[in-house]
């Protein structure tokens, strides 16, 4: 930890995402904690995988969504909010508002995967969508939020939304103990700030390492220049990571708490997709994949330690997942390296 965050900003702390804890106790599900055996043996290290696909709406989103819907006033609660997101944040603030009854509109691109904007549907909020090649979804929304008078929720920079997504680290320390080692999917650095705060103070000798996508490298870029990067519309299978930047908020604190950051190819997550689909049983999205995948690709090594893994989300459409999987079988047949689950046996 450096402690260079500016005085200028209002940044969560530890005391805060204890406190939204305490708010996301009964609410938010505590999810499981999976081991295996055959990732023991082939990375060296005890590795932990936090599962958040088992989380309400499918992914960690739900903690921070419905930490923040539960700080705002009674009139805030009862005009309602506007967030934008690709899904995972759509579909928690959904469900939190419903659970809150609180109104709540999203916007979201129109390329949004089917499965997250009719998941968004049935927890009762409306959706307005965008073109993501014309259009600037914090523009779209702002618009919306002043002509209705409704309260903007951030998907990541947002303090009660970044300390909401710390409790997911917390949670992981408290059941399996310190850790030397954590990995955290990084798009917009919500849930990698806020467990990164969380691990520094549970565990404070844990290098904390963020993993994003190679085709949406803006925040390792960011992390090695101290210079917030951009990138545009990013190409990649994890839809949940195509932001195009880091924010106020979670920039500085990835500075402040991150140790390292890394990037994984698509065809990286493709195959960390496939061994978790079929290895772990569990269902995992490209994007809930990152972290794995650096673990697995061998991007990120470290024998004899006990490795966190924050497995993020488990929102996938299941058609996509399958030509994906094709795809995945296919070029492994024809490739001399073995296939994960091969390599893994």
């Amino acid at each position: 930890m450096t402690d260079q965050l500016s005085s200028d900003l209002s940044f969560p702390t530890y005391a805060d995402i204890e406190a939204a804890a305490k708010r996301l106790s009964g609410k938010a599900h505590r999810t499981p904690v999976l081991t295996s055996t055959t990732v023991n043996q082939r990375t060296k290290s005890q590795v932990f995988f936090k599962c958040e696909n088992f989380q309400r709406t499918g992914s960690f989103k739900f903690r921070g969504a419905f930490n923040a819907l539960s700080q705002l006033s009674t009139d805030q609660k009862k005009r309602g909010v506007v967030a934008f997101s690709s899904g995972n944040h759509a579909q928690a603030l959904a469900r939190s508002g419903q659970l809150l009854n609180i109104p709540v509109t999203i916007v979201m691109p129109n390329d949004a995967p089917a499965v997250k904007q009719a998941a968004t549907r049935e927890y009762g909020a409306e959706i307005i969508f965008y073109d993501r090649a014309t259009q600037k979804r914090e523009e779209v929304t702002q618009q919306i939020a002043e002509q209705r008078s409704l309260t903007l929720i951030p998907p990541f920079d947002y303090a009660p939304v970044i300390a909401g997504q710390g409790t997911t680290a917390k949670e992981l320390i408290e059941e399996v103990g310190p850790l030397d080692l954590l990995l955290v999917c990084c798009g917009g650095g919500g849930l990698l700030s806020g467990c990164a705060i969380a691990t520094d103070t549970l565990a404070p000798n844990c290098q904390i390492v963020g993993v994003e996508p190679k085709r949406a490298d803006d925040a390792m870029r960011s992390f090695y220049s101290k210079t917030l990067q951009v990138v545009e519309d990013p190409q990649t299978i994890a839809d949940g990571a195509r932001t195009r930047s880091l924010g106020q908020l979670t920039f500085p604190l990835i500075l402040n708490y991150v140790d390292d950051m890394v990037t994984v190819s698509d065809a990286a997550l493709s195959r960390t997709m496939f061994f978790l689909w079929e290895r772990l049983k569990i269902v995992v999205e490209p994007t809930g994949a990152l972290a794995a995948a650096a673990l697995l690709e061998g991007i990120i090594s470290l024998p004899n330690a006990r490795i966190g893994v924050i497995i993020s989300g488990g929102n996938v459409d299941l058609k996509e997942a399958s030509k994906l999987f094709a795809k995945t079988a296919s070029k492994q047949k024809t490739s001399h390296r073995l296939p994960l689950a091969q390599e893994l046996s």
